[in-house]
C-alpha cells in the first residue's frame, strides 16, 4: 500500500533537506560524545584522524545513503525492496528501522537529562539555588518522556511544516549559541591552552586505539547506518544536486563538532579540570566550570538550552525513520504512526531511563553497545556491499551525477571507497567489538 503524496512529503528546497540533515548528525554525537572522545584520545590527534576518517569513510557512505533514498523515494525497507524485490536483503531496510527506534529509546533519556540540565541552571538565575538536589528515577523517567513528546510534534507536523521548519530555526539558532560560549571561554584567562590541546595533534598520542575511536565517532556523528540520511534523501527532488548536499552535510557537522570542542575545552583548562573525564564530562565537569565563571550560571542554561536543541534535531530524524516505514509501507497517517511509535519509545526506553541513574548504568551501556557500537557500523558495512554486489555501484554513481555533473570526474575514486576502502576499515570497527585491541594487533603483525 502506497503512502499519500501529502503523508509522504518532500523538502521545498535544498537548503531546507540541508539543515534538516545536517540537524540530525549534528546532536549529541557532536556536543556529548565528540568532546568526550578528544578528551579521552589525546585531543589534537583525535581530531585530526576524525576529520580524514569523515573524508574517507564518513562522506562516500553519506553519499551512497541519499542516492539510494532519492533514487527510490522509499524508506529504508521500501528502498530496499524496490532494487531486489525478494529475498533475505530486505532485513537490511528492518535492521535500519529497529536501529532507529533502538538508539531514540536510549538518546531521548540522555537528551531529557540534558533539559533537566538546563531547568536546573534556569532556576539558580532566577532563586539562587539547585532545583534538582539528585537526579532519581522519577526525574529521569518524567524529562525522558517530555523529550520524546517534543520529538514527537515536531514529526507530527510532515517534513515541510515539521522537520524542515524546525531545522531552519534550531540550526541557526544553534551556530550563534555556540560562537557566544566559545567566545565568553576564550577570555578566560589561560583558555588558550585548551584550543591548542584540541588543535595541536600530538603524533606520540596517535595510536591503533584512537584510530579506532576516531572511526567510530565519524559514523556515529554523522547518523550513517540508521537509515536516517536515505529516509532524509527520499525527500530530495530529481533536481536536488546531491554531491553538494551531502557535503555540506558533512561539512556542518565536522564544523559543529569542532565548535564544541572549543565550547568546552579552552573553559576545562582554563580552570584547572582534567579533560579525559569522560562521558561525565558535560554533566559534571562542565557544571563544576560554570560554577566558577562570573556569570557562568547564565553560560549553563544557554549551553544546555543548546544542546537540547542539537539532541532534538537528531531525534526528529531517528522517530522519521521509523515513521517513514508504517506511512510508505503500510498506508498509516503520519499522526496515528508518530503518536504510536513516541509511546514504544517510552515503553522501550524505561529501563535505559532507569539505569542511567544507577550507579554502573549497565543496561544503558549494553543499549549503547548493541545499537551504536555494533548495529550502526554493521548496517553501514552491509549497505556498501548492498550497493556494490546488487543494486550496483554504477548505478549508484549515475544516480548521483544524474544532478551533479561535477560528481562525474570523483564517480571512479567514490566507487572504490565504498567497494572496497570503507568494507575494510568499518568491518575493523567491528571486530574490535569482539576481539581484544592488543590481541588484534598481534594477530595483523603475524604474531599469536
Amino acid at each position: 500500500m502506497s503512502a499519500p503524496a501529502a503523508e509522504r512529503g518532500q523538502w521545498s528546497s535544498q537548503i531546507g533537506f540541508i539543515l534538516a540533515a545536517a540537524g540530525s548528525a549534528v546532536g549529541l554525537g557532536n556536543i556529548w560524545r565528540f568532546p568526550y572522545s578528544a578528551g579521552e584520545s589525546g585531543g589534537g590527534a583525535f581530531v585530526l584522524l576524525y576529520l580524514v576518517c569523515v573524508l574517507a569513510l564518513g562522506l562516500p557512505v553519506m553519499l551512497l545513503e541519499i542516492s539510494l533514498g532519492r533514487a527510490t523515494q522509499k524508506n529504508p525497507v521500501g528502498a530496499i525492496r524496490a532494487v531486489r524485490p525478494n529475498g533475505p536483503w530486505k532485513l537490511l531496510g528492518y535492521l535500519a528501522i529497529a536501529t532507529g527506534l533502538g538508539i531514540l529509546s536510549f538518546y531521548a533519556v540522555i537528551a531529557g537529562q540534558v533539559v533537566a540540565a538546563c531547568v536546573d541552571f534556569t532556576q539558580r538565575i532566577f532563586t539562587g539555588r539547585e532545583l534538582f538536589h539528585s537526579f532519581g528515577p522519577t526525574a529521569s523517567i518524567f524529562f525522558f518522556a517530555l523529550f520524546t513528546l517534543l520529538t514527537v510534534l515536531v514529526v507530527a507536523g510532515g517534513v515541510q511544516r515539521g522537520i524542515e521548519r524546525w531545522a531552519k530555526i534550531l540550526m541557526p539558532m544553534l551556530l550563534v549559541m555556540m560562537l557566544a560560549i566559545i567566545v565568553r571561554g576564550l577570555l578566560l584567562p589561560g583558555a588558550g591552552e585548551g584550543v591548542a590541546w584540541l588543535l595541536r595533534p600530538d603524533p606520540s598520542k596517535i595510536t591503533f586505539e584512537v584510530v579506532l575511536e576516531a572511526m567510530s565517532q565519524a559514523f556515529f556523528s554523522l547518523s550513517l547506518g540508521m537509515g536516517a540520511m536515505l529516509t532524509y534523501g527520499s525527500y530530495l527532488s530529481k533536481k536536488q544536486n546531491v554531491l553538494h548536499c551531502g557535503g555540506w552535510v558533512v561539512f556542518f557537522d565536522t564544523l559543529i563538532a569542532i565548535l564544541a570542542g572549543l565550547m568546552i575545552f579552552p573553559a576545562v583548562f582554563a580552570l584547572g579540570q582534567e579533560p579525559n573525564a569522560g562521558p561525565d564530562l558535560i554533566f559534571r565537569v562542565l557544571p563544576a566550570v560554570f560554577g566558577e565563571m562570573v556569570g557562568g550560571t547564565a553560560v549553563g542554561a544557554v549551553f544546555f538550552f543548546l544542546l537540547a536543541v542539537a539532541a532534538l534535531t537528531s531525534t526528529v530524524s531517528l522517530l522519521e525513520v521509523v515513521a517513514a516505514y508504517f506511512i510508505d509501507e503500510r498506508g498509516w497517517s503520519r499522526t496515528a504512526t508518530v503518536w504510536a511509535a513516541g509511546a514504544v519509545t517510552v515503553l522501550v526506553g524505561l529501563p535505559s531511563a532507569l539505569s542511567w541513574v544507577s550507579a554502573d548504568k549497565e543496561f544503558f551501556g549494553w543499549m549503547d553497545l548493541l545499537w551504536v557500537n555494533l548495529s550502526l557500523p554493521f548496517g553501514a558495512l552491509m549497505l556498501c556491499l548492498f550497493a556494490t554486489f546488487v543494486w550496483g555501484l554504477r548505478k549508484a554513481s549515475d544516480e548521483i551525477t544524474s544532478s551533479s555533473p561535477e560528481f562525474r570526474w570523483m564517480a571512479p575514486t567514490w566507487r572504490f571507497f565504498v567497494r572496497v576502502v570503507c568494507p575494510i576499515f568499518i568491518a575493523l570497527i567491528l571486530l574490535t567489538r569482539f576481539v581484544p585491541v592488543d590481541r588484534l594487533l598481534r594477530l595483523l603483525g603475524g604474531g599469536t
